[in-house]
Formats: structure tokens, sequence, C-alpha cells
């Protein structure tokens, strides 16, 4: 539950050797703006994919593509094995889409809601009610499965929204964004349920705006910038790919700040401090100059910390503090799409869908 996630637990590898979701050189444009050019990507079974990336980067767009709302210009996907073009009804019937608000009938209670998805999925009335006495006892929702909708919590309303697309028990979860606006408790609690989807063998394709969640919850991630991948891997292979650690600086005052800045830029350029360790493949510096503050990569060797001090500051005049700190999904955004994460999503299309 809550807290006891580690990179053991989430470090699984997929139930078999074929792909739930399969991309391959996708295109996408909306008049004159290429969405996405020429996306690849592979989610296996069983495993939490998570999907990063700036505003604009395509992210949206290409959970609609997959989920068959939006047909791509070119390239193919396939779905569950199925082609989200020429095979969409059977590709439908696999997935579930979750967006980021919780698209349930406040006027309903949450067993009617349930019941009612469960028979728009098909289901008797009889096989309805057993479904949705099921996702009720699953989610935790059992004592307020009597209780109208919109009485129900940010967190419980979202629970019940995941818990009636999963009526149709489906091979693909996409969820876009699933905790936006959540409390922390809320957010725990549905990172839980993510977890047990996939260890119960489906693939769930996460989008989201919390660095800290793809951290907690996906075995893969990819980074997305200008409508490609450029960067895939587990969270602490893109660290890695960044830097081991940050040192973060602040200075004494805007002169200070500026001397540190510039003397910064030529380190990370790789123009100095020869000898004293090799610049990460993919360095990232952060400047906050109303802060006074500054970042640079290092390995985190006592040895290379004090190479950069000494060169950043010879004698000792410029910075006020400094503090060491493991690299972050931050900064592998930083140094990968030049821009800090926001807590946004891609802004194109406009629509908003909730389920498939």
């Amino acid at each position: 539950m809550p807290g006891s996630t580690s990179s053991t637990i989430r470090r699984r590898e997929g139930t078999g050797g074929t792909a739930a979701v399969e991309a391959a050189g996708l295109r996408k444009s909306y008049k004159d703006r290429r969405v996405l050019d020429g996306l690849d990507l592979r989610v296996e079974r069983g495993t939490v994919f998570a999907l990063l990336g700036p505003n604009g980067a395509g992210k949206t767009t290409t959970v609609r593509v997959l989920a068959t709302l939006t047909p791509p210009d070119g390239g193919s996907a396939r779905v569950a094995g199925h082609d989200v073009v020429a095979d969409r009804a059977r590709a439908r019937r696999a997935i579930s889409l979750t967006g980021q608000y919780a698209a349930v009938d406040d006027l309903q209670t949450g067993t009617e809601n349930l019941r009612m998805m469960a028979r728009l999925s098909g289901l008797s009335r009889r096989a309805a009610r057993r479904r949705a006495a099921e996702l009720l006892e699953r989610f935790d929702l059992v004592d307020a499965g009597g209780r109208r909708a919109g009485t129900y919590s940010g967190g419980m309303r979202r629970r019940l929204d995941l818990a009636a697309g999963l009526v149709g028990r489906p091979e693909v979860v996409f969820l876009d964004e699933p905790t936006t606006g959540l409390d922390p408790r809320s957010r725990q609690e549905l990172w839980q349920v993510v977890r047990d989807l996939a260890a119960g063998g489906a693939a769930v394709f996460l989008t989201t705006q919390y660095l800290e969640e793809a951290d907690q919850l996906a075995d893969r991630i990819a980074v997305m910038d200008g409508g490609r991948v450029v960067a895939e891997g587990t969270a602490d292979a893109l660290k890695s790919r960044v830097a081991g650690h940050r040192l973060d600086l602040v200075a004494t005052g805007a002169e200070a700040y500026g001397r540190l800045a510039a003397q910064a830029g030529a380190l990370v350029s790789g123009t100095t401090l020869t000898g004293h360790g090799a610049a990460p493949a993919e360095p990232a510096l952060r400047h906050s100059p109303d802060e006074l503050a500054l970042s640079l990569p290092t390995d985190g060797t006592a040895p290379q910390v004090r190479a950069l001090l000494d060169a950043l500051d010879p004698f000792g005049a410029d910075i006020a503090r400094f503090a060491l700190h493991t690299a972050t999904l931050d900064d592998v955004f930083l140094a990968l799409t030049g821009t800090p994460a926001t807590a946004s999503a891609a802004t194109t299309p406009t629509e908003e869908t909730s389920r498939v």
C-alpha cells in the first residue's frame, strides 16, 4: 500500500513476448502543425508504461490515436494485437480510457453507475449485478455503493470512474493524468490500484504531470518532445543519463550569481575542469536568477564535488551555500527537452474523452 513502493517492486518484466501496444512511425498533423513526427512505442503486457513530455509534446494526441479516437496520418499502431485503424472495433473492445476528470453520473449511486456500464458493455442483468459487486469490493467502495456519486470525495470518484472502465476486463488501460486534483492520500490509493492492474496482467499506459508518479509506478518511461520519443528506459536508467547527482548552489549576491553562472556554463560545456571527471553525456544546468540559485550535474564523488566548488568559486566569496542531491526525473526533463516539467498536458487537440 502507500509508501511501500520501491524499485524492486516495480521493475517487472512483461508477462510474455507479445506487446500490448505497438506503434511505428506514427504521424499526425493539425493544419500546418506536426504533433506526431514518426513516433515509435512498445508496451509489454503486465507492465506500467509512463509517457512524459512538456506542453505540446504530443502526449494526449498519442493516447487518442492509440485509443482509436483520432486516426493517424501515417505509420501504424496495434493495441492488444488489433490495428487501431483497420480493426478499430476489436481494438476498442480490448481497451479502457480514463481521462483527467471523472466521468460518472452524479445522480446515480456508485452501484447504479457500475451496473449501467456493465449493461452497456453487453452483460445480462444478473452478470451486471455480479460485476458491479466485484468492482465495488475491489475498489473499496462497498460501503459507499448505495450513495449518490455526487456525494463522493475526489478520490472516491476517481476510483469509481476507473472501476467503470474495467467492467469489460480490458487488456490495455489508458490513464491520461488520472490523479490530477487529488489529495496525497487519494493519489496513493490510486497508485495501488494501478500496481494491482499491472500485477493482474493488464498493460497500463500512463500520462502524468507528476514526475514522482512516473518514478513510483512505471516499469518503463518514455520522454517525448516534438512529437518523438527522445529517450526511453527505466527511471534509474534515465536519471543516469543526466548524472548520478546534482549540485545545487546559492550565490552570495547578484554579481556573484553572474560569475557563477558564466563559469558553470563553461564547466557543463566541458571547456574546463579537465581531469576532474567526465561530464555526463546529457548535462543539465538549471538557472534561477530570482533565487540566486543554479545547479550542476555531478557524479557525487567527493573529488569531483570539491573540484567543481574550487573551479566555480576559487576565492570562496561567491557561494553562500550548496547541497548535493540525487538526480531526479525533473533533471531528465530539463536535459532532454530544455524545459522543466510543468503541471499541464498537451493541448492539441482540445477534446476531452474519458472512456472508450
